[in-house]
């Protein structure tokens, strides 16, 4: 059985966490609970952070009032996030080298600044804004952070920054939105009485870099029966109940794979007070 002597202790929720019990309860205790270090990470996931980082600086300098950074500052911000997860292992694809990947995100930033992104539609009022409230009475808090929020006359809208290996369709779009979802939901409750709207702004990781931003509905229907499923998801975590969940997806890039292995089960039963633990 894998303890430690101070596990982490959080008093809310995330959207991540909530996803990663979905996908590998055994993963979420590793994580969230023990707070195991992961042995690596994908370098599609360094990558990603890294680009993201580089245009989260281009709308907090725009949200200053500082001049557009030009696209070495950028690749500047890039290769520094980088530099920052540099301690970990990072496990690379075929065919992929720093370099390689150095180039992907110059191909990738020169089309955003050549994009109508760096236009957005209404105000900049958040960058990577933190929200905190009550998504139901059965559930502790949803802590999340949005990449983008914009104000117009009449809209509040809720942006999210992707990159992907290939263009999105706006079926995508729609599945891929329960997080957008409940964000706004927090979102209304601080700037009430306008119309939310739910936008991707999604870059392809391809040789030629194509730049999308479509936008999703704001469904209270699909809103309700995401917040049931979280009420749902909490009750199994509270429970203490983990345990793997093999994928041939997942497991390939996952960090707790040496844990996994040499995890046998819960001989401890008190282990269940685990999911007092959000």
């Amino acid at each position: 059985m894998i303890t430690t002597a101070s596990p982490p202790t959080r008093d809310y929720l995330s959207y991540s966490a909530v996803r990663t019990f979905q996908s590998c309860p055994l993963k979420y205790r590793f994580r969230y609970i023990d707070g195991l270090p992961e042995e690596c990470v994908s370098s599609a996931l360094v990558f990603g952070s890294a680009i993201h980082a580089a245009v989260e600086f281009y709308f907090s300098q725009q949200l200053a009032g500082e001049d557009q950074p030009d696209l070495d500052t950028l690749l500047d911000v890039h290769q520094q996030s980088w530099q920052d997860r540099s301690e970990q292992d990072v496990r690379f694809g075929k065919k992929e080298t720093p370099d390689s990947l150095h180039d992907l995100a110059d191909r990738m930033l020169r089309k955003f600044l050549e994009s109508d992104l760096t236009q957005p539609e209404g105000r900049i009022i958040g960058v990577e804004e933190e929200l905190r409230g009550e998504l139901s009475p059965e559930l502790p808090d949803l802590l999340g952070r949005i990449d983008l929020l914009l104000e117009t006359d009449d809209a509040v809208i809720v942006q999210d920054f992707k990159t992907s290996r290939s263009a999105w369709t706006e079926h995508q779009a729609e599945d891929q939105s329960e997080q957008l979802l409940l964000y706004a939901d927090l979102v209304r409750k601080l700037i009430p009485g306008k119309q939310l709207r739910l936008q991707f702004a999604v870059i392809t990781k391809a040789k030629a870099p194509k730049v999308q931003l479509l936008e999703a509905a704001f469904d209270e229907h699909r809103l309700d029966r995401t917040k049931r499923v979280f009420e749902s998801v909490w009750s199994a975590i509270q429970s203490g109940h983990f345990y793997p969940a093999p994928s041939p997806m997942q497991c390939p890039g996952c960090g707790y794979r040496s844990q996994c292995a040499a995890w046998q089960g819960d001989s401890d039963k008190k282990g269940a007070s685990y999911g007092d633990i959000p």
